[in-house]
């Protein structure tokens, strides 16, 4: 689900058409983050896409254009673009610029800690919280001083993901839960067909099922050693007035109701149900925390906070529930 919008600084309206770039003006990967950013700025854009502020998407879409991965960016920095590398990275910034799309959707591929993932219009451009904290909490590679909310990550054997969007929640723990078995349902096919496709792509046919519908409804009286879940949750003020780049995403993945609270409220009151009794349920509920806690204000929620959140996920044991 969507974290909070970050536009950037306010200056005059998006402009219909980016200066004319003359040849040799722009020559290192620098010049033309730079020159991005200028752009992104001054059409006012929003970030909020697994990129946070305009510098930080200038230079995801710089190192796309030229096949490098995000963390070699400082490497190239000063490096020269050749004359068909720029005029293709020009072209990524005027359709960021013109159509307000994501970049995630203009290049096909998102980052979550770090691993490339496929992504397109059919599904909501991953961004959650969930990832950082699996690492932080359950395994992984996090801070010991953090604190583990399960005993041991290889005694996990059962992994739920529920509204899974494009799957990349459930391969993140399928690589933090080595031993487990990994379900992952959403009710939109176009969905599905994505997640299937980075499914694929990681090699986790045999480890990872996908399921079509409802929450739970497709997985009978199945129990699970933990759930995660990314729900929609942004309430019916924040659907009104969702920016341009999120209204180019699938709008059921966003719709949480009035308050925000519509799924959430129906995975917790049906978790128990499918949590073995040493599990527990991660959720991720953006800025519904007071409407959360009014709503169920005897259930003893852990909030969990990463980097860039305060109070944004939620873990419950299954004894809690």
């Amino acid at each position: 689900m969507a974290k909070r919008a970050k536009p950037a600084a306010k200056r005059s309206a998006s402009p219909t058409k980016l200066p004319k770039v003359g040849a040799g003006e722009l020559v290192t990967l620098l010049d033309f983050v730079r020159y991005a950013v200028s752009r992104f700025v001054e059409a006012r854009l929003v970030f909020a896409h697994g990129t946070t502020d305009p510098v930080a998407e200038a230079a995801f879409i710089v190192c796309e254009a030229l096949h490098l991965h995000p963390d070699q960016f400082e490497s190239f920095a000063t490096a020269r673009v050749t004359a068909a590398e720029g005029k293709k990275i020009l072209d990524l910034i005027a359709r960021r610029v013109t159509t307000r799309k994501p970049a995630a959707y203009l290049v096909n591929k998102i980052y979550m800690r770090g691993l490339p993932f496929y992504v397109d219009e059919r599904t909501i451009v991953p961004r959650s919280f969930i990832g950082e904290l699996l690492d932080q909490h359950f395994g992984g590679d996090g801070d010991e001083e953090a604190g583990s909310l399960i005993t041991e990550a290889g005694a996990v054997e059962s992994v739920l993901d529920l509204c899974t969007g494009s799957g990349c929640l459930a391969i993140l723990a399928s690589r933090n839960f080595p031993n487990a078995a990994v379900d992952a349902v959403d009710i939109s096919k176009d969905a599905l067909e994505v997640a299937a496709r980075n499914v694929g792509d990681y090699g986790l046919e045999d480890r990872l099922t996908l399921y079509r519908g409802d929450l739970f409804k497709p997985l009978n009286s199945k129990r699970y050693d933990l759930i995660i879940s990314n729900p929609p949750y942004v309430d019916a003020q924040g659907m009104a007035g969702l920016p341009r780049e999120c209204r180019a995403e699938p709008k059921l993945a966003f719709d949480g109701g009035a308050d925000g609270l519509d799924i959430v409220r129906r995975i917790l009151d049906e978790a128990s149900a499918h949590l073995t009794p040493q599990g527990g349920l991660l959720c991720e509920i953006g800025r519904c925390r007071p409407q959360l806690e009014a709503a169920y204000p005897h259930l003893p929620l852990l909030w969990l906070d990463t980097e860039d959140s305060e109070g944004e996920v939620f873990w419950i044991a299954a004894t809690d529930l």
